[in-house]
């Protein structure tokens, strides 16, 4: 890896001092809550405390040992995933309040990710880490340059920047290495040139932001809309400068598409149940509503937790027939899957896809596969359905669905398959939903950041009354 002629401690300081002493909006009042308030039992404790354990592992044996990069999954050929990383970032913090590490540990490593990112190659050249402050989403593990031709991307830029954001806030104290941490921080975040990616105006979608841009062939046409899990990209980008979020913020909710699948379940939908958790992961969006969300009378929160129940129900009603599903295995989301070499009769089964389902009639490429993470990703949303799904999913196939860090990516009980990998921006999601179930710790901390608390301001947030 070389280091950019761009990065120096000069720059590095001054963009620490500005990011300091902007004034903070008032608009977004946030109270910390701290966790969901939902009594556990004892063994309810141990298990969550268990899970978290083994997915902690993953981050920890899975980086790299000198930048600190996370690998995409846990097979030996894969590559880094700036996604996976952002997302590491918070379980190494996690893994220090619950002592599986030291604080020192974990700083040291996410001090690591920071200089590797603020030091890495900022280019149009095709061998670069990334471009005008956004990554590539997939990292070599060897030479820390882009792998497989991959996009520049917006999405997994902003997970690694949301993960970055949470470490300028957790990592609070006066010394060297915590210092660092909070100046390249602000440093990162500082340089995100978002106009870059700002799609020109098309009619339908005015100034969209674009998915991805690559060196061969540019900005791709196509760009956020739809609720989904850019949710927090819009937030983040706001707060960051984009010039003209409020009105692509009014896009995309434009093609928001409201579902009632199920009496007393209407909500906006997506059917991959990560999008309604990934942007949760990080902002705390209870009471919290725009203006879209406002005219529905709920928040976020309460759409993500019917988008939870929707799934179970799906489940027990089981149109398509697939084996075992029912009201403790449900759970469809994007992930790992049998594909074709386990098809029969009439059943046709995939690989990697975005699996989902808003209802029976919206939904993504079900064939009877489910994901862990999915579920364990609700549980903020609705612990009285997802706490009896974790317990069965432990002593399913014998419990053959739990390995070296915890659940499995995935499994198709029709297929009689269980994966025999695990997937990064899986099991980050989970362990950070848990842990902002049990005490509220990234939320907190990411609330309080005053890039979030203008991005929430310029998009028109309010508590609702």
């Amino acid at each position: 890896m070389k280091a950019s002629s761009k990065t120096s401690i000069a720059f590095l300081s001054l963009i620490f001092f500005l990011t300091a002493c902007a004034p903070k909006p008032s608009l977004i009042n946030y109270q910390s809550d701290g966790k969901v308030d939902y009594p556990l039992t004892p063994d309810e404790e141990a298990m969550l405390d268990s899970i978290q354990h083994k997915t902690f592992l993953f981050f920890l044996n899975e980086h790299h040992p000198e930048w600190g990069i996370v690998k995409d999954r846990a097979a030996a050929w894969a590559p880094a995933s700036i996604a996976s990383t952002g997302f590491g970032i918070v379980c190494f913090a996690i893994g220090a309040e619950r002592n599986w590490i030291t604080r020192e540990q974990a700083a040291k490593i996410t001090l690591n990710i920071l200089r590797f990112f603020a030091s890495s190659v900022q280019s149009p050249d095709t061998a670069a880490a990334g471009y005008k402050g956004f990554y590539y989403h997939f990292l070599d593990m060897r030479t820390g340059t882009r792998e497989w031709n991959c996009e520049l991307s917006s999405i997994d830029t902003g997970l690694l920047m949301m993960g970055v954001l949470f470490a300028r806030n957790y990592f609070n104290l006066n010394n060297d290495v915590e210092n660092q941490i909070r100046q390249l921080a602000a440093a990162l975040l500082g340089r995100m040139e978002w106009d870059f990616l700002e799609m020109p105006s098309t009619g339908k979608h005015p100034y969209t932001i674009s998915m991805a841009w690559t060196p061969e062939k540019g900005l791709l046409d196509f760009g956020w809309s739809g609720y989904n899990e850019g949710l927090f990209l819009y937030v983040l980008a706001a707060g960051t400068g984009i010039k003209n979020v409020e009105r692509s913020y009014q896009s995309w909710l434009s093609t928001y598409k409201w579902n009632t699948p199920y009496e007393g379940l209407s909500h906006v939908a997506f059917p991959p149940l990560f999008g309604h958790q990934f942007s949760q992961a990080f902002i705390d969006y209870r009471g919290l509503a725009d203006v879209y969300m406002k005219e529905k009378g709920i928040d976020y929160f309460e759409n993500s937790r019917r988008a939870t129940y929707v799934q179970r129900q799906y489940a027990i009603e089981n149109p398509k027939g697939w084996i075992g599903y029912d009201s403790l295995c449900w759970g469809i989301t994007a992930c790992d899957g049998p594909t074709e070499k386990y098809n029969f009769d009439d059943r046709e089964f995939l690989g990697y896809a975005g699996r989902g389902t808003s209802g029976p009639d919206y939904n993504y490429f079900d064939d009877g596969t489910i994901a862990p993470y999915g579920p364990l990703s609700s549980l903020p949303f609705a612990p009285e359905i997802v706490l009896p799904t974790a317990e069965w999913m432990l002593s399913a196939y014998d419990g053959k669905l739990w390995g070296r860090y915890g659940f499995y990516d995935s499994f198709n009980m029709t297929a009689n398959w269980i994966d025999d990998d695990f997937i990064g921006i899986d099991q980050g999601p989970m362990m950070t939903m848990i842990e902002n179930f049990r005490t509220g710790l990234v939320w907190n901390y990411v609330m309080q950041d005053p890039i979030i608390q203008k991005g929430l301001a310029r998009l028109g947030y309010e508590y609702l009354q």
